[in-house]
């Protein structure tokens, strides 16, 4: 995937986990799957899914390593 299409489903993420998932050669499903895990992963659970494994567990690492950053103090 390039650039343009990991922001494209992803949004706005830093340009860390942009070159990182480009580099996994991830496919868009495989995003749009991770991404469906982290606003979804109680309901999904719930259904009785298993935990996301191999690379679509890695590109949830990925998009969630930047959102721990952030220092509630800060605001």
């Amino acid at each position: 995937m390039q650039r343009e299409e990991i922001i494209r489903i992803a949004g706005t993420i830093d340009d860390e986990s942009v070159t990182a998932i480009e580099a996994m050669d991830a496919t868009p499903a495989e995003l749009m799957e991770a991404m469906n895990w982290l606003a979804n992963d109680e309901a999904l659970v719930s259904e009785g899914r298993h935990m996301p494994a191999g690379r679509i567990a890695r590109l949830v690492d990925i998009l969630e390593a930047p959102e721990q950053e952030i220092d509630p103090l800060d605001h």
